[in-house]
């Protein structure tokens, strides 16, 4: 007897279909094909003792196990699921009618339980839009899925709610994810605090703080350097705390991304919050842009970072390659990851906020303190190559906070982030009205084209730029990267237009770029 039962695969963040087909014919033995990975192989004795444990029996007949499409590499456990239900199927020990309505994925204890695997959101997704009627999935993995319309999520804690789903005479409404007891038990005790810096706690750094909401913004990428102490850290992280919620498909997005990643399972439903990333500077390349051995590719962390905020402290200790391996999804803001046999495209479309020590001492330009010599300097900067810096639209110096700057501090207070995150929110806004008819949402994300037709100069706004483009001796790319930081400049003063004055801030935000800097 033959039996089809439906599964998935993620590539990148997307799913696609496998059919896991079972035949049984007299003979003994039982069979594995169509490019299954060692996990999958594995599956194999896993799945015939979670069986037997639940009372099924396995046929003494040769079980042939085919998973469709078979060019298509297979990993992972999640094919436990559907291998089982397939057996249990052909070998006739309970009827199934439902078998071919749902999708479903799923790794089973030897006790025959349900444990979370990766893709969950995807899976849903790919179920969705195939008409399925439903998918099941682990209880934990579910969680990931709520918020899916159009399709039922069912929440399983073993093989015998899946067989109770399938057989399609009993109630299984309590399986429904929306009322399963982990999601209930996960609602209550959701709290809301964040441990993220106000910017009204950040003693002084004016100049930085504009520098971060022009950032927030408008998307743009920030270099903050200064001395130990100065507040660069606490700055990056107050970022977090000032950015506009997500929109539904940017929530859909990166929720896509943690799912496959096997981090969706820490929450449930779609998130909600931007991302914010910070990496030790001693991450490896495959860790910051993704990797993994064979076709089990996971997303790095400027994939995690999508539509959020990616924060690199101390960058000038990084290894170098993986410093200038961030100049391809700067500038594409997605990245391709490449194997023998296979190759992976990742969204990396995240604002970087960059911190660094403007030597090795870390005391330069502080007084008096550095003990480094021009030549330190220079070559401790220059693991900033001229390439990365014209990715980066705002840098920003930061300066010791004197002892009479944090005693008026604590007279009065400074801005607090809940005012500066209405005006980004407001800014957001006017991007989003922007560009309705364009497949981006801010203005770091412009091209050339986009550039030329939503930030048109007027005459004095040109002779501006072209004598800022003279004194300070910039690139092509960096001309329209002080374009797009006016227009966010523009948004935040609610004007319509773009003036000469939102040229010369966004331009005084370049000091790296000056070739005396040194």
């Amino acid at each position: 007897m033959l039996v089809s039962v439906y599964g998935a695969k993620c590539i990148g963040i997307e799913a696609v279909k496998v059919t896991v087909e079972i035949e049984m014919e007299r003979g003994i033995g039982l069979n594995l094909v169509g490019l299954a990975d060692a996990a999958v192989k594995e599956s194999l004795l896993r799945t015939c003792t979670a069986l037997t444990s639940l009372g099924y029996r396995i046929p003494g007949l040769k079980i042939v196990i085919n998973l469709a499409p078979a060019d298509l590499r297979k990993n992972g456990s999640g094919y436990d699921l559907p291998i089982a239900v397939g057996i249990i199927a052909a070998s006739s020990q309970a009827e199934m009618p439902d078998i071919g309505k749902y999708l479903m994925m799923g790794e089973l204890g030897l006790d025959g339980s349900l444990r979370p695997v990766p893709g969950a959101l995807p899976f849903a997704e790919l179920a969705s839009s195939q008409a399925f009627e439903g998918i099941i999935l682990p209880e934990r993995s579910a969680l990931e899925a709520v918020d899916i319309e159009g399709i039922k999520v069912f929440a399983a804690t073993n093989l015998n709610d899946v067989v109770r789903i399938l057989s399609g005479t009993q109630d299984c409404t309590n399986l429904l994810v929306g009322k399963s007891n982990l999601y209930a038990e996960i609602q209550g005790s959701r709290t809301g605090v964040d441990d993220i810096p106000d910017f009204a706690d950040i003693v002084g750094q004016e100049g930085a703080k504009r520098a971060a909401e022009i950032a927030a913004a408008g998307g743009h990428n920030l270099f903050l350097t200064g001395s130990p102490g100065s507040g660069k850290s606490s700055l990056a992280k107050a970022i977090a705390g000032i950015l506009p919620e997500m929109t539904m498909q940017e929530s859909l997005v990166t929720s896509k991304i943690y799912s496959v990643a096997g981090k969706g399972a820490v929450q449930y439903g779609l998130i909600r919050k931007r991302p914010f990333r910070s990496p030790h500077c001693s991450s490896s390349l495959p860790a910051m842009i993704g990797g993994g051995a064979g076709d089990n590719i996971v997303p790095g962390e400027v994939s995690l970072a999508t539509n959020g905020v990616l924060f690199l402290d101390e960058m000038t200790l990084m290894p170098k390659t993986v410093i200038e391996a961030l100049r391809a999804p700067l500038e594409d803001r997605y990245v391709t990851i490449s194997r023998l046999r296979s190759k992976v495209v990742f969204p990396a479309s995240f604002t970087l906020v960059a911190a660094s020590n403007p030597c090795p001492c870390g005391y330069y330009g502080d007084g008096d303190r550095c003990v480094c010599t021009p030549y330190q300097r220079i070559a401790y900067l220059k693991r900033f190559s001229g390439p990365l810096l014209d990715r980066v639209d705002l840098q920003c110096r930061m300066y010791t906070v004197t002892p009479d700057r944090i005693l008026e501090a604590g007279k009065s207070k400074a801005e607090p982030s809940r005012l500066v995150a209405s005006r980004v929110q407001s800014a957001r806004q006017k991007q989003i009205e922007r560009f309705r008819d364009e497949p981006i949402s801010t203005n770091a994300e412009m091209n050339n084209r986009q550039i030329e037709r939503y930030c048109v100069l007027s005459d004095a706004c040109r002779e501006t730029l072209g004598t800022i483009m003279e004194r300070m001796h910039l690139s092509m790319r960096a001309y329209f990267r002080i374009i797009k930081v006016a227009r966010t400049i523009a948004d935040l003063a609610d004007s319509e237009e773009i003036e000469p004055s939102h040229l010369l801030e966004a331009a005084s935000y370049r000091f790296l770029d000056r070739r005396n800097f040194q």
